[in-house]
């Protein structure tokens, strides 16, 4: 399995409009943190996005990567949902809609925000072409399988929202999340690879700070831990330096194999 980082950045990304501090000004290419999303892909070639952040299409064209199988929604955030029509790229190529995965919430509300895309009866002119998605919905908790792939979609408080982790084999990836569950840990146990979301050193009402992070990553034991959803407080270079062993910040376009042993 193939772990591909499309974006890492928080919902203002990096560098951020009007701030010209050092991280956002700097050189190397690791500090340039697009919305959060990401590619995982199979042994038998099933590619899942995780979530159509803004950059989706830049995202997608610099990863090489132009077919996905299925779409897999943390929540209905801009950021993480705003590039969805990008999709629509993918969807002409295919002889029927694209597979949206999404929690009830999720999934109403991306009806109503964009419901070209889920709407049968919407049909383009000849000529024109629109994304087309279907919407499928699951049940935190309940696994489900997309092309041979085996997915635990599993809950975590966001502030006043509820977000989706997801567990794909050895593969678990979280991200907006403001605590971990003592349930969700023993979901995770096991992981060889976990994704999580880390905003600033400092707490944050609704979302993970890198000391919160570290100790999430200490109580799942994964082999590797990718922090994810940065801001331009910390200099890639720098916060590498300092995590502890088995601990390193995500950057777009890193890609990560996840081998069984």
């Amino acid at each position: 399995m193939k772990l591909t980082f499309l974006g890492t950045g928080t919902s203002f990304g990096v560098p951020q409009l009007g701030c010209h501090c050092q991280v956002c000004r700097s050189a190397d290419p690791r500090d340039k943190r697009t919305r959060v999303g990401a590619v995982v892909e199979g042994r038998g070639g099933t590619r899942l996005l995780l979530d159509t952040p803004p950059e989706l299409r830049l995202q997608l064209i610099a990863a090489g990567i132009d077919r996905v199988d299925a779409v897999l929604f943390t929540h209905d955030h801009a950021d993480h949902t705003h590039g969805i029509d990008d999709i629509r790229a993918v969807s002409v190529r295919r002889d029927g809609p694209l597979p949206f995965y999404g929690s009830e919430a999720t999934m109403a509300s991306l009806r109503a925000k964009f419901g070209y895309v889920f709407d049968e009866t919407v049909r383009p002119l000849p000529g024109t072409s629109k994304p087309e998605g279907r919407a499928l919905v699951f049940q935190h908790g309940v696994p489900f399988t997309v092309g041979g792939m085996d997915v635990l979609p599993f809950a975590v408080p966001h502030g006043r929202l509820t977000v989706t982790g997801f567990r794909i084999g050895d593969l678990a990836y979280i991200t907006d999340a403001k605590t971990i569950p003592d349930h969700v840990l023993d979901l995770l146990a096991g992981s060889r690879v976990l994704v999580v979301n880390a905003l600033f050193r400092t707490e944050h009402p609704t979302h993970l700070s890198i000391p919160e992070a570290i100790r999430v990553a200490e109580r799942v034991g994964a082999e590797r831990t990718y922090l994810t959803h940065l801001t331009h407080d910390n200099f890639h270079a720098d916060l590498e330096a300092e995590l502890p062993r088995g601990i390193v910040p995500a950057f777009d376009g890193l890609t990560v194999r996840i081998d069984r042993p």
